[in-house]
């Protein structure tokens, strides 16, 4: 019964579903000034989603997904976190990311003009980030 008071609503939509919607006892992802994890009450913040893992601790164990970009609203009682891309490991398709690895690389080493380089490195981190979490 003590476990359960530990627990805080936790719902992550994306523009095409409800990604994840139930208890937690934490959640941790990344931010735009760091790594976060969140427990019950919670000071409020809302902040800006970096990409990174996403862990969830729940009373069945952990969950982990690739979360790319978006906000979470953090309120003592619940985090909703609006992504902009959510996958769980089985969602990645690992040949795809591997290629979008080799093109960000390609892009990044190329001595061209007219390449965003800030375009190509964000194309490799989210790359990089879905192989780590298809693994």
């Amino acid at each position: 019964m003590a476990e359960e008071n530990n627990l805080f609503e936790l719902e992550i939509i994306t523009p095409d579903r409800v990604f994840y919607q139930g208890e937690a006892f934490m959640v941790e992802f990344t931010a735009e000034d760091g790594d976060i994890g969140v427990y019950k009450n919670h000071i409020p913040l809302t902040t800006v989603i970096a990409p990174g893992i996403l862990n969830i601790k729940e009373q069945q164990g952990e969950k982990q997904a690739a979360l790319h970009a978006g906000f979470a609203q953090i309120l003592p009682q619940k985090v909703t976190i609006l992504a902009e891309v959510a996958e769980w490991p089985d969602e990645i398709d690992k040949n795809r990311a591997e290629e979008a690895k080799k093109r960000a690389e390609r892009r990044l080493q190329s001595q061209e003009s007219g390449i965003d380089i800030t375009r190509a490195e964000v194309a490799l981190k989210k790359a990089l980030l879905r192989l780590n979490v298809g693994r």
